[in-house]
């Protein structure tokens, strides 16, 4: 029986891609596959018209990488489907990953090329890693991506994610974690509360309303179960009567209502108004109904005070995926020394070599490149700023990077990677990388 981890996670072993194994067999037969080698993640541009990502999916990646096994299930499995043979079945049963992990910090700004995970173990623990590490980091890199563009859109204006309805229900997870890990306040999904210590906020749906004989009735029971301090849906009929049914029932103390549908920005302002002429002054208003960043922006100026967030939020706001990629950058050969290595091909560009970087600013403390180092760290000019940690070493976790630790560790490195960033980065007209990566002391390959 597959075995959850401390997570709450279940064994990922299997969350990859049949030709890992493959290539892991072929090289057990020439040798190879005890090599020492290098692999990176990185993405070659970043999607169309946006100006930086946000690293997402690491704590997550490591909490699956500590239960990465092969057990009993998923070695019969394998067996059964003769998908390999039996030294590697043999391979499998006994694997750990043993190596070393670095990479960028989750939360932390990230461009064309920066060297986002970084694996050093043999060809064969780092090769069975790909899919893993890809389909952990496109993911939730494309969320925190979008949720950062969601909250700078928001300005002071809390944010809450509640997309978990329209994705699978672990990428539900996955995304609250990394809209939080972005800015956002809370979310609605309760799952991402227990194993992440994420505040989860919700109170009703128009279905509560369309129960009851009528919605003062409705609004009635909200109030008395849940105190004067809920949110209650205004806009299952009419807004104004709702409104004015809210403020009797509850009182000044209605903590706030929320607006679903229609005009938003001119409901607002109509409602806004409304409570402040029956003297609720303090209540707060919500605005919900397939917003993004864009939808956000243009009500800056309506009398709003929080947003929530779904659909737009959990797929990716139109780029779904970080689009990175894993490959193998450096392999030890024949004579004990390592050398860069890539693949010849006319249009996908990349740089052989393990790679550092570091984050050059300024002397008021903005951004100013991404710095490429290969083989070795680039010069520090003074204030720059180092950007690779180290998150495993000979296959133990370093502490601090996971579970509910790592998301808030998270979501403080977010804010300041961004404080640093030039104003344009706040924008969200399309544009270039708002900081250009360099490389230095390089020779490009083709890969």
């Amino acid at each position: 029986m597959t075995t959850p981890s401390q997570w709450g996670q279940p064994r990922t072993s299997l969350f990859t891609d049949h030709y890992e194994l493959t290539m892991l067999q072929a090289a057990l037969h020439s040798g190879a596959a005890h090599r020492a080698s290098v692999f990176e993640a990185f993405a070659r541009r970043l999607p169309d018209g946006r100006r930086y990502g946000v690293v997402g999916g690491t704590g997550r990646f490591l909490e699956g990488l500590a239960e990465f096994r092969f057990g009993a299930q998923e070695l019969d499995f394998l067996a059964h489907n003769k998908v390999v043979n039996d030294e590697t079945l043999s391979w499998l049963a006994d694997f750990k990953f043993s190596g070393n992990v670095y990479g960028y910090a989750e939360g932390e700004l990230y461009f064309p090329n920066s060297p986002i995970l970084t694996i050093e173990s043999t060809f064969a623990q780092a090769c069975i890693l790909e899919t893993y590490v890809l389909s952990v980091l496109n993911h939730d890199s494309a969320i925190a991506s979008a949720a950062s563009r969601m909250i700078m859109a928001a300005g002071s204006r809390p944010c809450i994610e509640m997309g978990s309805r329209r994705t699978h229900e672990e990428s539900a997870v996955a995304a609250s974690r990394a809209a939080v890990i972005a800015g956002f306040h809370s979310t609605s999904n309760l799952e991402c509360g227990l194993r992440y210590g994420v505040l989860t906020q919700g109170t009703a749906a128009h279905s509560f309303t369309l129960l009851h004989d009528s919605e003062e009735e409705a609004f009635r029971a909200q109030v008395q179960s849940m105190g004067a301090s809920t949110t209650l849906l205004v806009d299952t009929y009419d807004v104004e009567a709702a409104v004015r049914k809210a403020v009797e029932i509850a009182g000044p103390d209605l903590g706030g209502v929320r607006l679903d549908s229609g005009d938003l920005l001119a409901q607002a302002h109509d409602v806004r108004a409304l409570l402040d002429s029956l003297g609720n002054v303090n209540t707060r208003i919500t605005v919900t109904s397939d917003l993004d960043e864009f939808a956000i922006a243009a009500l800056a100026a309506a009398p709003v005070d929080s947003y929530g967030v779904g659909t737009s939020l959990v797929t990716g706001s139109g780029a779904p995926t970080a689009s990175m990629v894993y490959k193998l950058v450096s392999r030890k050969g024949t004579d004990g020394e390592f050398r860069p290595v890539a693949k010849a091909a006319k249009n996908k560009t990349s740089v052989g070599g393990k790679k550092y970087a570091l984050r050059r600013l300024n002397p008021r403390g903005i951004a100013t490149a991404e710095l490429v180092g290969i083989g070795a760290l680039p010069e520090n000019d003074g204030n720059d700023r180092p950007l690779v940690h180290q998150f495993m070493t000979n296959g133990e976790l370093v502490p601090g990077w996971t579970g509910q630790a790592g998301v808030q560790r998270a979501t403080a490195r977010h804010a300041a990677s961004l404080a640093e960033m030039p104003g344009a980065a706040r924008r969200l007209q399309r544009g270039d990388p708002v900081i250009p990566t360099e490389y230095l002391q390089s020779t490009p390959a083709h890969d």
